[in-house]
């Protein structure tokens, strides 16, 4: 591992910020001696795991494998000419086992904790991650234990618990669960999935980047717009498409990264946008998208700055926007989406009606996680069912459009 300021590297172990600087740690590889083909991948399990030689577990018999991953790249036919798009596509990690993108991440920290032979694995979660890290800790057969703030979609509480994992409900917002679940971590000696054995964990969400130029023929996007709650996924898509040109499998990595969050809480694209190098927290954090409500995001100055570099964007979009978006993929694409998830398709919008993207962009808009998460938000704004009596005359009287 290495520190991202100071370049002190360490030896792998339950470590996650520097000691010397306090800064976040990343998982570096020895590039030059990985030597990987297009063709290499043509026989290998549609997982994660087929990016093997760029995910850092010692012992493949540590692998814990839910087959996460290889999920759909859609082309968005409908969906990109409602918007006045060329090419427009959706990398689908609805579809995942527990149904998000987390359990990429999570697959990669489990199957580290047993590299580490932790006695129990564990999160601070939202919800996606809870349910992700207790499934595979179901899996690997290691006791769970799962920091949530209270008020947490019961969907995914009743998923996480279902496998088994002991929840924490945390009066208060994300960070105070995140807060609380770093000071357990240290105390047990528990590997935390987010937070101790973090360095790791991030390295599952890059093979998002690695899915997507191989879907499309080892060629990259012009742009990829991904949801923005800790940074830590869109620093993660943006390192993969990077790691794939240095181990030769792409001849170039000038993918426009660009940032979604919801109004509610904005924190990162308020810093992208002030062109500051300070994210300022937000206390109470207020939208739908409850999946993106960390106020004080572990590695939201890192996405600002990968956003800068890359020359990409960032914008916020209103609950409102949010609820339209996840109904107007369901309707022209057949994908039903969380909030955070619709976040991307919301922005993409605001940026097209903005003039802030051309429609000659290939674009990858990466939607993270199922609708069936977080089905409430949308009761209010959908038609209410149209009730007949059992019989086709009452059909017909009811006028139903063809």
């Amino acid at each position: 591992m290495r520190c991202r300021e100071c370049g002190k590297e360490y030896p792998p172990r339950l470590l996650y910020v520097c000691e010397a600087c306090f800064s976040p740690l990343e998982v570096v590889y020895d590039y030059d001696s990985i030597n990987v083909e297009p063709g290499a991948f043509r026989d290998r399990p549609r997982t994660i795991w087929r990016y093997r030689e760029l995910l850092p577990i010692n012992e493949d018999s540590h692998i814990v494998d839910l087959n996460v991953g290889f999920t759909p790249l859609r082309r968005a036919r409908r969906l990109g000419d409602a918007l006045g798009l060329r090419e427009l596509y959706v990398k689908d990690d609805t579809v995942n086992p527990s149904g998000s993108f987390k359990d990429r991440p999570a697959a990669v920290a489990v199957s580290k904790a047993l590299d580490f032979k932790a006695a129990a694995v564990g999160c601070a979660s939202t919800g996606n991650l809870a349910a992700a890290v207790a499934a595979h800790a179901a899996k690997a057969n290691l006791p769970c234990y799962v920091f949530i703030p209270a008020g947490t979609e019961s969907a995914k509480i009743v998923q996480a618990s279902s496998y088994g994992a002991r929840i924490v409900a945390v009066q208060g917002t994300y960070d105070d669960a995140n807060r609380l679940a770093a000071e357990a971590a240290e105390r047990y000696g528990w590997a935390f999935a987010n937070i101790n054995i973090r360095p790791y964990y991030v390295e599952g969400s890059k093979t998002l980047a690695f899915e997507t130029c191989e879907q499309l023929d080892w060629t990259p996007p012009d742009r990829a717009i991904v949801p923005v709650g800790s940074g830590a996924l869109l620093c993660a898509i943006h390192k993969g498409f990077h790691e794939l040109t240095k181990v030769g499998l792409l001849d170039r990595d000038e993918v426009k990264i660009t940032g979604a969050q919801a109004e509610g809480c904005s924190p990162v694209v308020s810093a992208f946008k002030n062109g500051g190098d300070e994210i300022l927290p937000v206390e109470n954090p207020d939208t739908v998208a409850k999946s993106l409500a960390i106020g004080d995001p572990g590695d939201g100055l890192y996405a600002a700055q990968v956003m800068r570099r890359s020359g990409g964007l960032a914008e916020s979009v209103s609950d409102w926007e949010i609820i339209d978006a996840i109904r107007l993929l369901a309707k022209t694409e057949g994908v039903f989406t969380e909030p955070a998830g619709a976040v991307t398709i919301a922005a993409l919008r605001r940026l097209l009606e903005n003039g802030d993207i051309s429609a000659d962009e290939r674009i990858v808009c990466y939607v993270t996680g199922n609708g069936l998460k977080a089905p409430d938000c949308l009761v209010s704004s959908l038609p209410q069912p149209i009730e007949v009596q059992p019989s086709l005359d009452a059909l017909e009287a009811a006028h139903l459009e063809v």
